[in-house]
């Protein structure tokens, strides 16, 4: 009988053999692009609040119930867009792989 080698299994990758991220440099850019526009969603939201004391008729601002959250909104709909693109370099290089 012949004798079977085992292959080991190893998650690191062996000498001469290139890793591969499953986000590129384009992906990582546009997901910290829609990360900045969220922040600043939020951060248009801030703002003082009513107390028991003083009535403040700023929360029901435009910029505090239409525009801030609808920002925040585009920024998390663009960061789908951001995980899920794939370039036409990418692709090209996943068919030749393939």
């Amino acid at each position: 009988m012949k004798s079977q080698e085992k292959k080991s299994v190893s998650a690191l990758p062996e000498e001469g053999q290139k890793t591969s991220f499953a986000l590129g440099k384009t992906n990582l850019i546009l997901i910290a692009i829609s990360f900045v526009v969220i922040v600043i969603g939020f951060l248009l939201m801030l703002g003082n609040g009513t107390t028991p004391e003083a009535y403040n008729p700023d929360i029901f601002s435009f910029r505090r119930i239409v525009l801030a959250p609808g920002i925040a909104f585009v920024g998390f709909v663009f960061m789908v867009y951001a995980i899920m693109h794939n370039s036409k370099k990418r692709q090209q290089s996943d068919n030749k792989a393939a």
